[in-house]
């Protein structure tokens, strides 16, 4: 449906995006995510028309996206890029943000939309509140809505939440993502918010200094990570040595904190440094082999207590990409 072939884009003299390929089928939800400055707005705006490419070029269902230098109006009619700006009209109402671009020949029908879309962003009581008078977060729901008005084949999506507070994001993702599967909608998410990328994203592509890096389904990526770049995009991440784990061998390999486990009958000793609360759990900071590591408990542990800890033998080596039977 959407295919990249080796676009490359610089602002003046400063290269922003290099060689980037990449395809999506049609009702994906993909993911793009990378380093603050790597280059994922700049790719969303590419994609919609928003900026020229001197080199690659892009197709939205075999039409070529020729940029704004050959179009009167920039901007994809069947695509639709919510961007950090809202670019909402703040005198009137949040209804009739919505249904700026619905026809008014069919009023009957554009209620029923405008109704149905305040419901998907949790906004029917704010339905005549004019748009000058709302939050930030509010402003970014009501521009989700109005950018899934006219039902839009592809969705560009530029941190599309994270000007909403806690306790709402969680209920919006599962609207919005639950629409875009029922409708077929494609979307691409540009987020630094792995709670954005793990239950919603089909894939995930990963871009660092303007490359990408790979495009992988989303569970595989974040249980294998390739490098500590990609598994540091999902969170903390330790990067150990074989021989800190009592193995032989110079190895590193990538465990996530909810995979060391405290283990009173380990050999392996950890020194605690700090306990940090998370609400369902402690991450604990602390040193090991000279090393800093993080690991979950349930339990608070105070310094500079010093506990054992392990990791499973499955995850040591899946992570080492080796057959069990070379690893015993």
């Amino acid at each position: 449906m959407l295919t990249v072939n080796n676009i490359s884009f610089a602002y003046d003299t400063k290269l922003i995006l290099k060689n980037i390929s990449f395809s999506i089928n049609e009702g994906q939800h993909i993911a793009l995510i990378g380093a603050s400055g790597c280059g994922k707005s700049t790719l969303l705006k590419i994609i919609y028309g928003l900026l020229h490419v001197e080199e690659g070029e892009l197709f939205w269902n075999d039409k070529k996206i020729v940029g704004p230098l050959y179009t009167l109006v920039p901007g994809e009619e069947q695509m639709k890029y919510l961007s950090q700006g809202f670019e909402l009209q703040a005198y009137t109402s949040v209804a009739e943000n919505i249904g700026q671009y619905l026809s008014n020949f069919e009023k009957e029908a554009k209620q029923e939309r405008v109704q149905e879309l305040l419901e998907i962003v949790e906004m029917t009581d704010y339905a005549d509140k004019k748009v000058e008078n709302l939050s930030g977060g509010q402003k970014q729901r009501v521009a989700l809505a109005k950018a899934l008005a006219k039902k839009p084949e592809l969705l560009l999506l530029d941190e599309p939440f994270h000007n909403i507070d806690n306790f709402r994001r969680s209920s919006l993702r599962r609207n919005l993502f639950r629409y875009l599967k029922r409708n077929k909608i494609t979307s691409v998410t540009a987020t630094h918010d792995k709670t954005d990328i793990l239950s919603f994203a089909d894939e995930t592509i990963v871009i660092k200094q303007g490359e990408v890096v790979t495009q992988q389904k989303t569970e595989a990526l974040y249980q294998n990570p390739s490098n500590y770049y990609v598994a540091s995009l999902f969170g903390e991440v330790n990067q150990l040595r074989l021989s800190t784990l009592g193995q032989k061998g110079d190895k590193e390999i990538l465990v996530y904190p909810h995979e060391v486990k405290v283990d009173p009958t380990s050999t392996i000793k950890a020194r605690v440094k700090k306990a940090y609360f998370t609400g369902s759990h402690y991450l604990i900071e602390a040193v090991c082999d000279n090393s800093m590591i993080f690991f979950n408990h349930q339990t608070i542990l105070h310094a500079p207590e010093t506990v054992g800890i392990s990791i499973a033998a499955d995850i040591v080596k899946k992570r080492l990409r080796i057959n069990s039977a070379q690893y015993a």
